[in-house]
């Protein structure tokens, strides 16, 4: 792993955003462009939502990673014909190709509609796609802040994204260089009441992490030995909910750096709130998502564009 200094200085490069690009940021952007918009994206998803379970996670896994890299600019997206390019990372290897297909079917979706066509970047497809993943999973729905443009440039060593065996130190590091509060990165880390991960990441607790349950422990042993991968949420994991901070208490928490979150007393209120009232995760949500679908908005005037295909720049 990178030393955690480097994640933090490169992280605080990309979060440093124009106040101009963020000013063009608004919920009505494409009121006159694209009328339908919304309508289009969430009938799309919810049609990637029926097909496959996974569509909904990992959608917002994709949105994270792109936004936490170069900024909200659908660079996670692009495809280099050299190899170099941020989902051939391994960090990003762990992103599953559901997430990306669902934000193509919504690209073609939305650029069936004559008036639409070529007019919405994919980084707002992506930012509107993860808000009706969430929705359509029972959390919150949202207005999302709509306006940013496609970024160019995506090279596999960018990526630098916090891992699994990260301490609260880490963890707090880490989001604040991306301008976001520890309040924001708990409530964030609830993104992980749906999803699973591969038993490589949590592998290393089952031999006596003080912190685990021992009986969930033995639970996902035996999850490991048959399929290779857990649910990060175990007691609801395709459903968005407050279920996650439950677990945290009670030891259940998969990977590290979430059972950190309730085990460091620094956060541990946090938790606790959520876990008794789900009110108080979404809004929390809601406010943490608006503020980093926010890091590193690009415009005209910073190199961005609007993808004709998601993968490639123009």
């Amino acid at each position: 792993m990178r030393s955690f200094h480097f994640v933090v200085v490169l992280a605080l490069a990309v979060a440093i955003s124009s106040p101009l690009a963020v000013a063009q940021l608004k919920q009505n952007y494409y009121a006159s462009i694209c009328p339908n918009l919304e309508n289009i994206v969430r009938g799309s998803v919810q049609r990637s939502m029926q097909q496959s379970p996974i569509a909904a996670p990992a959608t917002l896994r994709l949105f994270f990673h792109d936004c936490a890299v170069r900024g909200c600019d659908a660079s996670v997206m692009i495809i280099n014909p050299n190899g170099d390019d941020e989902w051939r990372n391994p960090d990003d290897q762990t992103l599953k190709p559901e997430g990306f297909t669902t934000v193509i079917a919504a690209k073609a979706a939305v650029d069936s509609d004559p008036q639409c066509r070529n007019r919405v970047s994919c980084a707002d497809i992506l930012a509107l796609a993860t808000r009706d993943s969430v929705f359509l999973s029972g959390g919150p729905d949202y207005a999302v802040e709509l306006g940013r443009f496609d970024g160019r440039v995506s090279t596999r060593n960018s990526v630098n994204l916090p891992h699994g065996n990260f301490n609260l130190d880490q963890l707090t590091g880490y989001f604040g260089s991306l301008g976001l509060s520890p309040t924001d990165m708990v409530a964030l880390s609830g993104g992980h009441t749906i999803g699973a991960a591969s038993c490589s990441f949590f592998g290393y607790r089952l031999g006596g992490d003080p912190t685990m349950d021992p009986n969930f422990a033995a639970m996902l042993r035996g999850s490991c030995g048959s399929s290779g991968f857990a649910f990060l949420d175990a007691a609801t994991p395709l459903r968005f909910d407050n279920a996650f901070y439950q677990n945290l208490r009670a030891g259940r928490g998969l990977l590290g750096s979430d059972q950190t979150l309730y085990s460091d007393p620094r956060s541990r209120g946090l938790v606790d709130r959520y876990a008794a009232n789900q009110g108080a995760f979404f809004n929390d949500f809601v406010a943490a998502m608006t503020k980093l679908g926010r890091v590193g908005v690009k415009s005209p005037a910073t190199g961005g564009e609007i993808r004709r295909d998601c993968r490639f720049p123009n």
